[in-house]
């Protein structure tokens, strides 16, 4: 029965509102011509009368508390917040009313904080609920554990619920709810859930007549098996079985769980995703039901339509790529493969703009399988007609995502061009990814170099802004090993740098190959010497100053190539606007050059600018960043060691190379041993067009990360971290110092295989100034994939200078192996920063005046010039940042304090970049004359 809102306000109009079943009438707070004043005095009277009739002598009924809670909730979902009736709340739990313990669990699912103090209270109504074998109440308790889902109600209940799901006399309506409350636990706090002696009787829980807890045991098993696949394994065989009872069933059959004539479509897909989460069945029979199933999906997708609403196609299409999904998971029945990409196929030109995204996506992925590639082959014309008339952004990037997926030697050429055709008119926004695409098919295809030449110069030409620095370096290098392409090549970067409009990147290039290869076309009077250089020379003022000093290494080699270009050129290098140029870069080059060429003899000249040599081979960085770009979960559809094997013998196998290198842990007091390396493979031609000279690995490295000298100059800015690590090894240290006192733990880790090192160090290096006493030996042998540690402690006595070095010997297989590697202990990480005012600062700066406490370095970025992690690195250094110190804001000042049992060296320095110049200037001032070069070297290193 309604209820009127009392007191002052009973006759103004009312509100209806149905809360979870229950009819009530609240105030009107607000009507259309009042103001939020209003609504809110209104709201302020009414919490008044509530909190009145709480307090009132007179004990209110079930009824009464009921009404005040429901307007309280009433009001709280209004935006308001509310203070008291919690207890009320929790009083309505005890009642035997349905409306009021119902009231009572939606105010405490809605306002009571897991934290808060009735949360034993409420605790102690629930369990009494769960006892009651009332199936109303256990659902309204179990939905309230659901709601809430803190930590606290998972410990007190988690053991009773999957005894309340497997309990035989069980309502149907309490084991759907305890199955998705166990859920909901268990995706909060999965180490609470204890599903061990459970497990069976849940998996058979996909057996029970009713749909409703066959559909909420589906989602719980789904989850529980990601964590533990061999526990739910028995669940394939069961999922399988019903999964064909509903496929089979006509409309008719399900008529409660059939949504426009799809019998049961939510469930469905619940199980096909389940199946996802396992190989495909093992036993034959199974197999053979599932594989039938299957075919049923796809042959009943070709069916004419039942229903013409939307809800009907709907629900169809969502079971179809679920199967579909499926077919591409196990990835083992051809003929399926090709029945699911003839059905995408079909979505391809649907006028639904989602079932094209979804086909074109699912089609990416078909495109990597050996059986369907070249059905997907066939889907060529449809998807480049996608690619230039779709009207949505989303649709377009997928479609040129399935041109990449299904490019081989046989039509890499038309879908290169089409998607150079494209790249005219592309979005920005997919600009950069289209063109690494082009660039990767352009040279793994590559059937002759020329072509390939001609498509990264048209790149450039295209859309040069978002051609990134891997690509045209690698161009760069197919043209310096091969010599059938060296003249084709110079002559059509010639032609290209003759449009009146050029980019940048084009003059890069040209400039290398021309440097390089410029005499290979320069018997033809078009090209001659003298017009090759002014070619270059007209477009040098229009550059960045990296081109420039790219330009003035091609002018000295011009001088080399073509001697009777030398007078011209070095009246170039002798320009005063060279000479006295503002950027310290060009200028040096220009000098240097100008030397070189007037003092060096024709034999010495041709010596120091001989041709570059062919240049080593490594893996692309190319694909790498392709897939850095589509983030995780993109290898699939970018891994190009998937079919066509043929690619291989033409671009030298470089795909062939087996896995990639594992990345050095970050944290070695984690020490996650990598999974050890293929065998390094077979040297390839110097043709190989899929490796990379510019990137950043070594090509021949012993070691998995950085070299060890790399690995030291690291840690000059942390204390954390991987010192060393090759196929076998890995060391790294985790490092504490105050004042004069530090410790330094180092880990050692085998490499994960079942091998055995025998282990050995010794401080190769003592040094007089520190004193390095380790607590215990290490292990003698470390296991494969075991870790060990062992922790130095150190004592600064006296600044010094040079690090100790730590000698590493074992054996391995019988054979010994040794390495030495420099203690990350420099003199920096015994600073103690310290605050000082701007006055203090200076005068203690003027104090350090002499020259030899001074130590000046200017020097180019190496790293891009970021002010946030140029702060972050002098913060690891150790000094104190000074803020408002330096009256320019875009210089660092620091300070602190050496400590040294001895005596105590006071530093300051300052930093002081050039954003626009690329460099830096450091000043360091200390006490002593050593101490200040040294950390002058040692902080220019960082940068």
């Amino acid at each position: 029965m309604p209820f009127q809102l009392e007191g002052p306000g009973q006759g103004k109009r009312g509100q209806i509102v149905q809360l979870s079943g229950t009819l009530i009438t609240c105030p009107a707070f607000s009507s259309p011509g009042k103001s939020k004043e209003a609504e809110i005095k209104r709201i302020n009277k009414e919490l008044a009368n509530i909190r009145s009739k709480f307090k009132g002598d007179k004990a209110l009924d079930g009824y009464s508390k009921k009404k005040y809670v429901c307007k309280l909730l009433f009001i709280f979902l209004l935006g308001h917040d509310i203070d008291f009736g919690h207890m009320e709340a929790v009083n309505l739990l005890s009642s035997n009313k349905y409306t009021e313990k119902q009231i009572g669990y939606l105010f405490i699912s809605v306002l009571v904080n897991s934290n808060s103090e009735l949360i034993r209270l409420i605790n102690n109504a629930i369990k009494n609920d769960l006892a009651s074998r009332n199936p109303t109440f256990m659902c309204l308790a179990l939905h309230c554990i659901a709601n809430v889902g803190s930590r606290e109600m998972g410990e007190a209940f988690a053991a009773d619920i999957p005894r309340i799901l497997v309990a035989g006399d069980s309502m149907d309506s309490v084991k759907q709810s305890a199955a998705l409350c166990l859920l909901r636990l268990y995706k909060a706090s999965p180490d609470l859930v204890p599903m061990g002696e459970w497990t069976a009787r849940v998996v058979h829980l996909l057996n029970d007549q009713h749909m409703g807890v066959v559909t909420a045991a589906v989602s719980l098993i789904t989850c529980l098996c990601k964590k533990n696949p061999d526990d739910f394994k028995t669940c394939i065989s069961l999922a399988v079985s019903r999964l064909s009872r509903i496929v089979s069933s006509a409309s008719t059959d399900l008529q409660d769980y059939t949504y426009y004539f799809v019998p049961a479509p939510w469930l469905s897909v619940k199980l096909l995703r389940l199946l996802q989460c396992y190989p495909p069945p093992e036993d034959a029979a199974v197999k053979g039901r599932l594989v039938e199933c299957l075919e049923t999906v796809l042959n009943k997708a070709q069916e004419p339509p039942k229903s013409k609403k939307v809800q009907h196609s709907n629900a169809k299409n969502a079971i179809l790529f679920e199967t579909i999904s499926l077919i591409i998971h196990y990835d083992s029945e051809p003929n399926l493969l090709v029945r699911a990409c003839n059905q995408l196929g079909q979505f391809l030109q649907h006028r639904e703009t989602n079932l094209r995204y979804l086909a074109l996506e699912s089609m990416c992925t078909l495109a990597s399988s050996e059986f369907s590639h070249e059905a997907v082959k066939t889907h060529i014309d449809t998807v480049i007609n996608a690619l230039k008339t779709e009207r949505d952004v989303s649709v377009r990037q997928r479609a040129a995502d399935l041109l990449y997926a299904m490019c081989d030697r046989s039509n890499a050429k038309q879908i290169v061009s089409e998607m150079l055709r494209y790249l005219e008119t592309a979005d920005y926004a997919i600009r950069e990814e289209i063109v690494l695409k082009v660039a990767i098919l352009a040279e793994k295809y590559a059937v002759d170099y020329s072509w390939y030449v001609d498509t990264i110069l048209n790149l450039i030409r295209i859309a040069g802004d978002y051609v990134s620095e891997e690509v045209w370096y690698r161009v760069l290098q197919i043209v310096t090993n091969r010599d059938d392409v060296q003249g084709y090549a110079a002559k059509t970067v010639f032609e290209a740098l003759q449009a009146p409009a050029c980019h940048e990147n084009m003059v890069k290039v040209g400039g290398y190959i021309l440097g390089e290869f410029g005499n290979l076309i320069a018997g033809d009077p078009r090209s001659s010497p003298p017009v090759q250089f002014s070619l270059l020379h007209s477009k040098f003022h229009l550059c960045s100053v990296a081109t420039r000093a790219l330009l003035l290494s091609t002018y000295i080699k011009f001088i080399n190539l073509f001697p009777e270009t030398k007078a011209t050129i070095q009246g170039v290098l002798r320009a005063g606007s060279q000479l006295r140029n503002a950027d310290v870069e060009l200028q040096q080059r220009a000098v240097e050059y100008l030397t070189l060429s007037s003092v060096a003899s024709t034999d010495v000249l041709a010596t120091v600018l001989e041709e570059m040599p062919p240049f080593p081979e490594r893996e692309s960085s190319i694909l790498a960043k392709l897939k850095r770009k589509k983030g995780p979960g993109a290898g699939s559809a970018l891994d190009d060691s998937r079919r066509d094997p043929s690619s291989n013998d033409i671009n030298g196998g470089a795909h062939g190379t087996g896995s990639s290198t594992p990345s050095p842990s970050a944290d070695l007091l984690g020490l996650r041993a990598a999974p050890p390396p293929a065998a390094p493979p077979a040297t390839s031609g110097a043709g190989n067009l899929l490796v990379d000279v510019f990137s950043d690995g070594p090509a021949a490295q012993p070691s998995l990360g950085p070299t060890p000298e790399e690995a030291f100059l690291r840690f000059v800015c942390k204390n954390n971290g991987v010192l060393f690590e090759n196929q076998l090894l890995q060391i790294g240290v985790k490092s504490e110092f105050r004042q004069n006192l530090g410790a330094s733990r180092r880990g050692w880790c085998g490499d994960g295989v079942s091998r055995t090192l025998g282990l050995g160090w010794y401080l190769e290096r003592r040094l007089k100034e520190l004193k390095l006493s380790p607590t215990k030996r290490v292990a003698a042998q470390v296991d494969g994939g075991a870790q060990v540690q062992q922790v130095l402690n150190i004592e600064c006595l006296r600044d010094f200078l040079t690090p100790p070095l730590l000698s590493v010997r074992f054996r391995y297989g019988g054979a010994p192996q040794s390495l030495t590697l420099k203690l990350p202990v420099t003199i920096n990480k015994f600073f103690q920063p310290t605050e000082m005012a701007a006055q203090d600062f200076f005068q203690r700066w003027k104090q350090l005046s002499l020259p030899q406490q001074e130590a000046q370095k200017i020097f180019k970025a190496n790293h891009p010039m970021d002010a946030e992690v140029t702060k972050a690195k002098l913060l690891g250094f150790g000094s104190a940042l000074l803020d408002n110190v330096d009256p320019n804001p875009e210089n660092f000042v620091g300070a602190g304090i050496i400590q040294t049992k001895a005596l105590q060296v006071g530093c300051l320095l300052r930093l002081e970049p050039n954003a626009q110049a690329q460099m830096y200037r450091l000043t360091l001032r200390t006490s002593k004359e050593p101490v200040s070069r040294h950390l002058c070297e040692l902080l220019a290193q960082q940068f």
